[in-house]
């Protein structure tokens, strides 16, 4: 299994970002997936959640209203569409998904909101 994040970057409060999640390694379009955020000295927090036909969403209370997760399975990729972003989205973001009772991340995309 191998996910690699892409997208990350520096972006003023008020901004956008979209992250990406390119997949690898199993069949994609069976699996739900994830994405989660971490700042340095905290736990790994959940961000948003797709299941894997891709009607099915769900998003931690943070983020929601601000946040879009969706996917692509022709691409084997999952998205992250972040809107009104503030400093306090600041975090190395992954890609997760769980497969075979493993827990597979990617190696992060950081994002900082600052002005």
């Amino acid at each position: 299994v191998q996910l690699v994040e892409s997208g990350g970057g520096l972006v003023q409060p008020g901004g956008s970002l979209r992250l990406s999640c390119a997949a690898s390694g199993f069949t994609f379009s069976s699996y739900g997936m994830s994405w989660y955020r971490q700042t340095r000295g905290k736990e790994r927090e959940w961000v948003a959640t797709i299941d894997n036909p891709g009607a099915g969403t769900a998003y931690a209370e943070s983020v929601k209203g601000r946040f879009t997760i969706s996917r692509d399975n022709a691409k084997n990729a999952v998205y992250l569409q972040m809107n009104r972003l503030k400093p306090e989205d600041t975090a190395v973001y992954y890609c997760n998904v769980v497969w075979r009772r493993g827990n597979y991340w990617g190696q992060g995309t950081q994002v900082t909101v600052s002005s």
